[in-house]
């Protein structure tokens, strides 16, 4: 019974916010408290939410220092050459545009945190694809799926549950899947050339002077060049309106109503004005500096998270603003992302509070397992990988790790399968596992792009399935897995 209530919470979940019928807060909170009290332990469900929200409260701290951390940082300038360097080399090309944003998200991931990732992809990328209306799920899409190959990083998280849970090497499981996980990171630059290429089709490619390096755009700045050839024409730009949330076909033109909102809203997105007033040029070298031995300091461990991105965000504030008006305008100009991030952390916590406390994550984990035919125990690591992609993302990392991969390699064992395959095999679904509901980072992606978390589902999780399949099958040729 709990078995079948389980996914159907997770189900009517993922229904209802892809549908729009529930805000995903909304959804993350009503939904299992109703599904709690349905499996009859409604009196727990106070409990099952304070020791979620225990579990969680760390990283709600991290993304909220983090988020003014990095804000602070977007202000002053800090990414404005890596925003200028980029469109240089895109040349305004969709499809360069795109790929530009895989490379990003890959590179910046070897700090081994998605929530850092995210928010330096979307600070350097949201003002070129908003201001050349391509499609924001595109964006954060791509970003997802490179960041969920790196996620496998020994210090990402998962190697180490793996390794922890088997207990293996972190070593002995990652080197070898370095190939496969190349072949990975290629599938997800060949899915950026295939998007980018729809984008630039939808669009055209455009030839932007560096006035467009500045927030004020004027009609008829943007050329747009038929990608066709022949003939050239013009694509007004009054007030640099976004996609919106929607698909990759998505054009970003509606009614005058969605456009004069869209325009309101870009007027106050400063992203990318060279004149704005926040900007420290003298200080560049000291927040590069300061980015760069936070960044070090994560990777290296030598404090808890949250608490390096407290210090840095003081920090940061104190030396760029020194007089307290302008640090309270700072925090109140990054208060509405700190709250809905933060937000979202903590309603997650409720979702995942109760699945776990009520037993569901634990039946539904031993009902995969048991389902497996007999004749597929030589085969259970390629068992493994398949299961791993629905898995990590039905469930959290934890779950996934330390209650169903050691059952697992027990049954692969019986058939002698090394508990290395199995753990590698584990790491398949990763690409997917980060757009997962259950994933704090997702709601840092979506939120500081303005994206729906139902259209980032729809549009998303086939892509980095079928990425996730790629590592896997490239795992099986090369005697891997």
């Amino acid at each position: 019974m709990l078995t079948i209530l389980g996914f159907a919470m997770i189900a009517t979940f993922l229904v209802l916010i892809m549908m729009k019928k529930m805000s995903p807060i909304a959804a993350l909170v009503l939904i299992p408290a109703l599904f709690c009290v349905a499996v009859g332990q409604g009196a727990k469900l106070g409990d099952y939410v304070i020791e979620g929200v225990g579990n969680l409260a760390p990283t709600a701290a991290m993304l909220m220092f983090a988020i003014v951390y990095f804000g602070v940082m977007i202000d002053v300038g800090l990414f404005d050459p890596i925003v200028r360097g980029i469109l240089r080399f895109c040349k305004a090309d969709p499809m360069r545009i795109v790929i530009g944003t895989a490379v990003l998200a890959a590179i910046v991931s070897l700090d081994g945190d998605g929530s850092t990732t995210f928010m330096i992809t979307v600070s350097a990328m949201y003002p070129l694809y908003k201001r050349l209306k391509m499609s924001l799920v595109v964006m954060t899409g791509v970003a997802a799926t490179a960041n969920g190959v790196m996620n496998t990083l020994p210090w990402g998280g998962p190697t180490a549950r793996a390794a922890t849970a088997l207990k293996l090497d972190a070593g002995d499981i990652f080197v070898p899947m370095i190939p496969a996980l190349g072949v990975g990171l290629a599938a997800v630059l060949l899915l950026a050339v295939v998007l980018g290429r729809r984008e630039r089709k939808r669009l055209g490619t455009l030839t932007l002077d560096e006035v467009l390096t500045t927030e004020t755009v004027t009609e008829s700045e943007t050329v747009l060049v038929g990608s066709g050839g022949g003939s050239d024409r013009t694509r007004t730009n009054s007030g640099g309106a976004g996609t919106g949330t929607g698909t990759g076909a998505d054009t970003g033109d509606g009614d005058g109503e969605d456009a004069e909102a869209d325009a309101d809203e870009d007027k106050g997105f400063k992203g990318l004005d060279p004149h704005r007033a926040t900007l420290r040029p003298k200080l560049y070298w000291f927040n590069a500096g300061l980015t760069v031995a936070l960044l070090t300091a994560m990777i290296m461990e030598l404090m808890p998270i949250p608490v390096l991105f407290l210090l840095g965000a003081a920090l940061a504030l104190t030396v760029n603003f020194p007089h307290m008006p302008d640090q309270r305008a700072r925090i109140a100009a990054h208060a509405d992302n700190v709250l809905n991030v933060s937000g979202m952390v903590f309603a997650a916590a409720v979702f995942t509070g109760v699945l776990s406390g009520t037993g569901m994550v634990d039946h539904m984990a031993d009902w995969l397992v048991g389902a497996i035919p007999d004749g597929m125990g030589p085969h259970m690591a390629i068992v493994t990988g398949i299961l791993s992609i629905p898995l990590t993302y039905f469930m959290s990392n934890d779950g996934f790790y330390f209650g169903v991969v050691p059952v697992l390699a027990e049954a692969g064992a019986a058939h002698g399968v090394s508990p290395l395959e199995i753990a590698r095999a584990s790491l398949v679904g990763q690409p997917l596992h980060m757009s997962s509901p259950l994933v704090p980072a997702v709601y840092v992606l979506v939120g500081m792009a303005k994206v729906e978390f139902g259209d980032h589902t729809r549009f998303t999780v086939k892509w980095a399935a079928l990425t996730s399949l790629v590592v896997l099958c490239a795992g099986l040729l090369f005697g891997i897995i």
